[in-house]
């Protein structure tokens, strides 16, 4: 663990170990943080940020990130090949997902570091005044990174954070912490002062839990389930510290019959097949209108088959193993519970034999409004796909589309312009993509309605999540 500069092994000596997902073979054992290391790494932040950290000018901030980008992208081949094995990312996309994401993240976030404003507003209290609004960086601020995009998501969280001038601690899960060791490792490289980047590696019960609560950190930021979600806002009561969360979804796919096929299909396909379905964001439900369906189902159960599962290291491998034998276990509990309440398995549906926590990209059609399958979040390479009629309009598909606790993401694919527009103004989710898809872009705010989270990252919002705002008012009479 890094705190305050200094690499430490955890106070109690205590480690847990860490797995390829495609073997199963243990990969490292990692240091596991108790209260007295988040104790030590939250100090360490609160005195950068009162410190010299507080003394370095926008500017400075900028360059900083910006080398930590340049540093990133220099051992990229390096990050890619560890987020491989740490995570069972397949290696083709690792370097472009991952280390990729990341530069572009620090790089977008850099810019934002010398464009924070505040604003002079006129008064309508008698006499004369000088009133200007200030905004100021939070402070200390928790950051809790998910298991299934580590690197990135740790980039996107230290970006905003950086930028605004406050400092932080980073907690990877602790199912894959290795690439943001070494992403902290390049943050001193890159000559950020002590104690502004700090990292503790552990368990959520332990770690996670004590900076969550801790009376001396101003701000969590936390990218996970809903559930951990939930804790994370109670913890915070301890101190009324600001808390964002991007949390789970169950995002739909709405193909019309006048869509491009020959894209909708392998979109809506990658949609839910990429990363094995670990995405917060995956197209998890597939609304088709009954006249192509057919035709859709048939093309996205082709490309099921077509794509190769297999070891990460493999170049042609477009599927991967899930993160673990626990996240094996879970998704493969929900494709039986899907059988049992009457979804019929058009494609997939077993664990691939061999070593590894492989799953195979599953599709499950008859799908109702009240089966698990359809309600929860899955997190696995399984598509819940259902029918609907032409005749449905838009508030009828918005039905469909809204019947989730979850609100973070939607698809939709037709020519019929107006359909898609007056569809995503009824759909309660945070993003919505027409006639395209693609990742997460560092200018467009992320987040979700309803159980999906509170507040966004990324863009405008994300950065201005890490900041206060100071009314001041002068009299000049």
């Amino acid at each position: 663990m890094l705190v305050g500069g200094e690499w430490r092994e955890a106070a109690s000596g205590e480690t847990f170990s860490t797995e390829d997902p495609a073997t199963g073979e243990k990969l490292a054992d990692v240091a596991s943080a108790g209260e007295t290391d988040v104790d030590a790494a939250v100090a360490a932040a609160r005195a950068a940020f009162e410190g010299p950290w507080s003394k370095v000018k926008p500017d400075e901030r900028a360059r900083l990130i910006n080398k930590l980008a340049d540093l990133i992208d220099a051992n990229g081949d390096e990050l890619a090949l560890t987020e491989t094995l740490d995570v069972g990312r397949p290696i083709q996309f690792s370097r472009f997902a991952d280390v990729g994401g990341a530069v572009g993240q620090l790089r977008y976030q850099a810019g934002w570091a010398t464009k924070l404003a505040g604003e002079t507003l006129e008064l309508s209290a008698p006499g004369e005044w000088l009133s200007y609004v200030l905004r100021e960086p939070v402070g200390v601020c928790a950051q809790i990174v998910p298991w299934n995009f580590p690197l990135a998501m740790a980039a996107a969280k230290l970006g905003p954070a950086l930028a605004a001038g406050c400092t932080v601690v980073l907690k990877p899960a602790e199912q894959t912490p290795l690439s943001t060791i070494r992403l902290v490792e390049l943050a001193l490289e890159a000559g950020f002062p002590e104690g502004v980047v700090n990292l503790v590696t552990g368990y959520g019960r332990t770690a996670g839990a004590a900076l969550a609560a801790h009376m001396d950190v101003d701000k969590v930021a936390f990218t996970g389930s809903t559930v951990t979600g939930r804790a994370i806002i109670d913890a915070s009561k301890t101190n009324f510290k600001r808390v964002s969360l991007e949390l789970g979804g169950k995002s739909p796919t709405f193909i019309f019959a006048d869509a491009d096929l020959k894209k909708a299909i392998p979109a809506a396909a990658m949609g839910i097949f990429f990363n094995a379905g670990q995405v917060c964001a995956a197209g998890s439900r597939l609304f088709v209108a009954e006249e192509v369906a057919d035709q859709v189902l048939e093309g996205i159960a082709g490309m099921a088959k077509m794509l190769r599962v297999g070891h990460t290291l493999d170049p042609e491998t477009v599927i991967g193993p899930l993160v673990s034998a626990q996240q094996l276990e879970r998704v493969t509990g929900y494709i039986e519970s899907g059988r049992q309440e009457g979804a019929r398995v058009l494609v997939g549906g077993e664990r691939k034999e061999g070593p590894g926590w492989f799953v195979e990209p599953t599709v499950l059609v008859d799908t109702e409004a009240t089966m698990r399958v359809r309600r929860e979040e899955i997190f696995g390479p399984v598509l819940c796909a259902t029918r609907f009629s032409s005749a449905d309009d838009a508030e009828r598909l918005a039905r469909l589309g809204n019947e989730t606790e979850f609100g973070l993401s939607a698809s939709i694919w037709t020519r019929d312009i107006g359909m898609a527009h007056k569809l995503a103004r009824r759909l309660r989710s945070g993003t919505i993509r027409i006639n395209g898809s693609g990742g997460v872009d560092p200018a467009l705010p992320l987040g979700g309605f309803k159980a999906s989270g509170w507040g966004r990252e990324n863009g405008k919002a994300g950065v201005e999540a890490y900041t206060e705002l100071k009314a001041i008012s002068v009299n000049l009479d």
